[in-house]
């Protein structure tokens, strides 16, 4: 008997010793999808968008056959509307000021237990690093749960947790054997166990300033009771070199965290949350069904599903630190993931309340909907354009290029370059113009990235493609 209540209320001896791993976990939080009674991204797409897509492909295919010249002009009339779409968005973003800032701290008899959630798969090289940050944050020990998820199969982590003295707040939970393996089913087993009235997620290399959890809590205490989500800015450390990886998405992320989320919350628009550092309410996550085990990118997909609800999302300034890809092979698989599960969570609200809910729509447009067109459009345009710009200069030396493309192109760029600085400098940083001059380029490596995602999308859409992270040792901080 008192092995088994060691079991259910795990204690962490010293590094080297054994470490007590909670593997009873009950049934997770399966949005209804086992049973059929609640849709999801288990069903790619429904008969009717299946039927449209068909019908649409069709239309395109016998368009491309009888009449080539008036497909390539829908096709850059379509590419002209996003791109414009994109633009005026970057740049009204740009130019909304920050939320109002964060109220003052609570004190620590007024803070509500807060629980915190790791799901970790193969990330023995910094699991070590990961506690280490999530001991700096400053939040009172008795009112913190942090829940660490592994997965059965992954002995390697298992043993590199084993060998680190965890704080008695630390547990160590196991995910049974099951499918799908993905993030999302890590942290529905989590919140069966989780006791706090907030709760956070936290990816391995997240490195939170220690101060989030109290500004969290703090926001959440004087706003409304429909806030039921609260998305740190997640800032990309300078890796120490330029290249060209690394430096782009330090640019994207800026535009992204510092910018866009913050004027879309501003205007109370719902958007996609960011994979990590995203505070709920408990009780908010739970009456929705928690996350999508199904969705790869379930972050976006629950955020859209609170709003559907009648819930509220807002931002806060505390950051967290994160590392960059460095090489190719690790962020075209990250990259196609996204866009995979953006178009999954497309399909899904499509399909749900969020085309009857006129806001929420049209933050589903300015948001997914742009961002997933823009991928799979920018890099076949811009080719095709390549090549009637060279076919049209060869005979007399000339280009002919329309003054409204011209316009098009400076208005994309600029309004990216406008956004991407602006959350640099609001970031700390100090934008380059050879960064900011590159995105354009960056663009085109995002059609790579959306081929990948559409073929895997229609042949694994449940695939989760692995991002490996190394630790910071040795490497510059923020």
């Amino acid at each position: 008997m008192a092995r088994e209540e060691r079991r259910l209320d795990p204690a962490f001896a010293p590094a080297g010793g054994p470490v007590s791993v909670e593997q009873d976990i009950p049934a997770a939080i399966t949005l209804g999808v086992e049973d059929g009674t609640r849709d999801g991204a288990h069903q790619t797409l429904s008969r009717a968008q299946a039927a449209f897509v068909a019908v649409a492909g069709l239309l395109a295919g016998l368009g491309v056959v009888l009449d080539p010249s008036s497909a390539m002009t829908l096709v850059h009339h379509l590419f002209f509307a996003v791109f414009l779409l994109g633009g005026f968005t970057r740049l009204a973003a740009a130019c909304t000021p920050l939320p109002s800032r964060s109220p003052p701290s609570l004190i620590d008899e007024d803070l509500p237990a807060y629980t915190i959630i790791a799901p970790l798969y193969r990330e023995a090289e910094v699991v070590a690093e990961l506690v280490e940050n999530l001991v700096a944050l400053d939040y009172p020990r008795d009112r913190l749960q942090v829940l660490i998820v592994l997965e059965a199969d992954d002995e390697i982590t298992k043993a590199a947790v084993r060998a680190i003295a965890l704080p008695a707040f630390v547990q160590v939970l196991v995910a049974p054997p099951g499918t799908p393996k993905t993030k999302p089913r890590a942290c529905n087993h989590a919140l069966e166990r989780a006791r706090g009235e907030l709760v956070v997620i936290y990816d391995a290399e997240d490195m939170p300033d220690p101060g989030q959890l109290r500004e969290a809590a703090a926001r959440f205490a004087v706003s409304d009771p429909r806030l039921a989500c609260l998305q740190a800015p997640l800032r990309i450390e300078d890796p120490g070199f330029s290249l060209f990886l690394p430096s782009q998405f330090r640019l994207e992320y800026a535009a992204h965290f510092e910018v866009l989320l913050p004027a879309l919350a501003r205007w109370g628009l719902a958007f996609p949350l960011g994979g990590t550092s995203n505070h709920f309410k408990v009780a908010a996550l739970r009456e929705i069904g928690a996350w999508d085990p199904y969705n790869v990118t379930e972050d976006a997909d629950v955020g859209f599903r609170l709003v559907a609800a009648g819930h509220r999302l807002g931002v806060i300034d505390r950051p967290t630190w994160e590392t960059a890809p460095t090489a190719w092979g690790q962020w075209l698989p990250q990259r196609a993931r996204w866009i995979k599960g953006h178009m999954q969570t497309l399909a899904v609200h499509a399909r749900g309340r969020v085309p009857r809910q006129p806001r929420n729509a049209l933050s589903l447009v300015l948001t997914l909907a742009q961002s997933v067109a823009s991928s799979h459009l920018h890099g076949p345009v811009m080719l095709v354009a390549i090549v009637a710009a060279t076919l049209d200069y060869m005979p007399d030396g000339a280009f002919a290029i329309p003054p409204l493309d011209l316009l098009l192109y400076a208005l994309g760029w600029g309004s990216a370059a406008i956004a991407g600085a602006r959350g640099v400098m609001r970031a700390g940083g100090q934008p380059k113009f050879l960064h900011l001059f590159g995105m354009a380029f960056y663009w085109l490596l995002q059609s790579v990235a959306a081929v990948k995602a559409l073929h895997q999308f229609v042949t694994a859409p449940h695939h989760w493609d692995k991002t490996r992270h190394a630790p910071r040792s040795g490497r510059p901080g923020p």
